[in-house]
């Protein structure tokens, strides 16, 4: 027993003695790196977002979007939802199905160019809702609006405005960069 606790004291004298420098240098950098991945933790942000409407309210939308950053202009973006279709008349007496159409910009664009990606989901069925469920990378906005649309059209109608979901240009979603 002696022995060991003998060789212990040993082996921690010379790690003492001969690693303090290379811990003490360690311990120096840790802390640089942990201020800048907590720096980027502060920007990653989660709400809820919506009750979007139709223009005539026989659709609406909310959810959630998670955004969360890895470095300055990368981040994970993701988006979740449900997509209520309210219209109770038949297809024959003018009813509509639910649609909601997402813009995404990226990065490379500059503010407000919604050219880079669009998202839609569309839903047939009164009283019932579809689940929203999408991921973008590098994202700097997200807008959402909420439409009716024909069961066999490609063209929304009685579109509600177009909601801001996340912003980084804005002071209001907490990116500084």
């Amino acid at each position: 027993m002696r022995r060991s606790i003998t060789l212990g004291l040993a082996a921690a004298t010379a790690v003492a003695a001969l690693g303090l420098p290379a811990l003490t240098t360690a311990a120096s950098a840790a802390p640089a790196s942990a201020a800048s991945a907590s720096h980027h933790d502060d920007w990653d942000y989660s709400e809820w977002w919506g009750t979007y409407w139709s223009s005539n309210h026989l659709a609406k939308a909310k959810g959630h979007i998670d955004v969360n950053y890895d470095d300055e202009e990368s981040n994970r973006v993701h988006v979740t939802g449900k997509l209520y279709d309210l219209d109770n008349r038949t297809y024959r007496h003018g009813g509509k199905c639910a649609y909601i159409r997402f813009r995404v910009q990226d990065w490379d664009d500059s503010e407000d160019d919604w050219s880079s990606s669009f998202k839609s989901y569309k839903y047939c069925g009164a009283g019932g809702y579809k689940q929203i469920n999408f991921w973008r990378y590098d994202v700097a906005q997200v807008q959402a609006q909420v439409c009716q649309i024909g069961l066999y059209s490609k063209f929304p109608v009685k579109c509600g405005g177009w909601h801001e979901i996340y912003n980084a240009y804005d002071d209001e979603y907490g990116y500084d960069a």
